[in-house]
């Protein structure tokens, strides 16, 4: 047992409100108290007889404190890069002629595949700790460039095994074999989606909690999106789609109908859509970094003022960005979408841990998980000045890791 007192906290945003002059007491991986230090009580039950007994105290210089952050969309289980379609994509090249060109989702499934076990988990081991060193404790982690049963299923174990070791986040694995479909079924789509629905029990037995399909043209129809949806649904599978990140109409509808755990991307969003977001209680992911690249900014702020619960990703991938600090994402947020820094970072915490179904974390109080950070900052507004603020410490359940 391990009781730790974080004081001197000169700001404290715990996700629901602001504190100034704050302590946590934390036992063992979950928060036993939280507020003001000139309201620390002597004892708690259960917890310590006498708060001068506590196991460590650590004095936090007056910093900010938050969450640790959650992102909510993440695709990092690929091997190589594809900078030079990144390059060719910023001079002008069409889609077809990066394709022409060798790049594009094929060129990763292709890299991805040719990759060993050893290589391929080493490269996500190092994503995934740069997003707990950067203060994100929490990651939702997409499979989808083996796009075959046994290697989608092996990345599903991947990371449920990379979870468990040291300086490593918490991760919420989502099976994405419908992603695009892979050379060996072309010309046959309905083969390969009806193939993908048949593969969610093995991949909740392998430890998916969620199933994903990309809802656009070029890659799947709703039609396809809902019986892979509703396979992976039958299973225990959370369901979540990627919808509007070009034009297809009918993804935000289908997520309104299945009752889906996240809408993401949503670029190309029109007021009805939002008003099914709302109405039938659809979250949305947003990524401002695929926004940007893509000249579509998703209408956020009207998401907000509709009711809907925002959260944002990242958007990692190969082929679009490289981010792993959600900290800079919530500074491209706020600048991007013009929402508030609060309601940025309540989309990095809160909004990400109710997407995820995770009412375990994004806020700190009593009986959540102890993911804190501690920031070189003294205010929540340094969020949108730096553009990637650091943290000074961060901690895992209670337990620091740098």
């Amino acid at each position: 047992m391990t009781v730790r007192l974080l004081t001197n906290i000169g700001r404290l945003w715990t996700g629901n409100d602001v504190c100034s002059n704050a302590a946590i007491l934390v036992h063992n991986d979950r928060i036993a108290w939280v507020g003001r230090a000139a309201d620390l009580p002597q004892s708690v039950p259960g917890v310590v007889d006498d708060i001068v007994d506590v196991d460590h105290v650590e004095n936090l210089g007056g910093a900010l404190v938050t969450p640790g952050l959650i992102d909510a969309h993440t695709h990092p289980v690929y091997a190589g890069n594809r900078w030079a379609e990144m390059a060719m994509r910023s001079g002008g090249s069409t889609p077809s002629a990066i394709t022409a060109a060798g790049g594009g989702i094929g060129s990763t499934v292709t890299v991805t595949r040719g990759t060993d076990p050893w290589t391929l988990c080493n490269g996500v081991r190092e994503r995934l700790h740069d997003w707990l060193l950067g203060g994100t404790t929490t990651v939702e982690a997409k499979t989808g460039y083996h796009l075959t049963r046994d290697g989608e299923l092996a990345d599903i174990r991947l990371l449920r095994e990379l979870e468990k070791e040291p300086m490593m986040p918490r991760v919420h694995v989502t099976f994405l074999a419908a992603h695009v479909v892979p050379p060996e079924y072309f010309g046959r789509q309905r083969d390969y989606v009806e193939a993908v629905g048949s593969w969610c029990a093995d991949a909740a037995a392998a430890g998916a909690d969620s199933v994903d399909v990309y809802c656009d043209d070029g890659h799947f129809t709703t039609d396809e999106a809902r019986w892979v949806l509703a396979s992976g649904r039958n299973v225990g599978l959370l369901p979540r789609i990627h919808a509007g990140a070009h034009k297809r109409r009918g993804a935000v509808q289908l997520a309104a109908e299945l009752g889906c755990a996240s809408a993401d991307l949503l670029h190309n969003t029109t007021d009805e859509d939002i008003a099914l977001l709302g109405r039938y209680g659809v979250p949305a992911v947003v990524c401002p970094s695929t926004a940007l690249q893509q000249g579509t900014l998703p209408p956020v702020r009207r998401m907000l003022a509709q009711g809907v619960t925002v959260a944002l990703g990242s958007d990692h991938n190969p082929g679009h960005c490289g981010i792993t600090s959600m900290s800079l994402v919530i500074g491209l947020a706020v600048a991007a979408f013009g929402i508030s820094v609060g309601d940025a970072l309540r989309a990095a915490t809160l909004g990400g841990a109710t997407v995820l179904g995770a009412p375990d974390r994004g806020v700190l109080a009593p009986g959540r998980l102890a993911d804190i950070v501690q920031w070189d900052a003294d205010h929540e507004g340094a969020f949108a000045w730096g553009f990637g603020l650091k943290p000074r410490r961060v901690w895992r359940g209670g337990t620091p890791v740098q």
